[in-house]
């Protein structure tokens, strides 16, 4: 299964790197009062992904905040020991045995 995977992932690759070497010709975006920014267009499809990412991130971060305080509101508190226990009571628990030493 895990070749598969890795074959998809080189497709998907090599699909891209195709893509980029046949879109090497110059582009221009035209912005505001005339500006104008030339590039090829390999380099305008990336700025348009890496800013779409970029809002994408922090268009969420208000909802991972808000699920980060319910969570910390639902964590559960710790169990006190039941008051009949022994440590309940103050006795000092057991110490725990060490490890069997093979070959001695």
């Amino acid at each position: 299964m895990r070749i598969f995977v890795w074959l998809f992932r080189a497709a998907i690759f090599f699909s891209l790197f195709a893509f980029a070497l046949n879109n090497q010709d110059v582009a221009s975006v035209k912005w505001f009062f005339g500006q104008e920014w030339r590039a090829p267009m390999v380099f305008i499809v990336l700025a348009a992904f890496v800013i779409g990412c970029a809002f994408g991130v922090l268009a969420m971060v208000p909802s991972w905040w808000r699920h980060r305080r319910v969570a910390r509101r639902q964590r559960p508190e710790p169990e006190l020991p039941h008051p009949n226990s022994p440590a309940a009571q103050g006795a000092p628990e057991p110490l725990p045995l060490p490890p069997p030493r093979d070959g001695l």
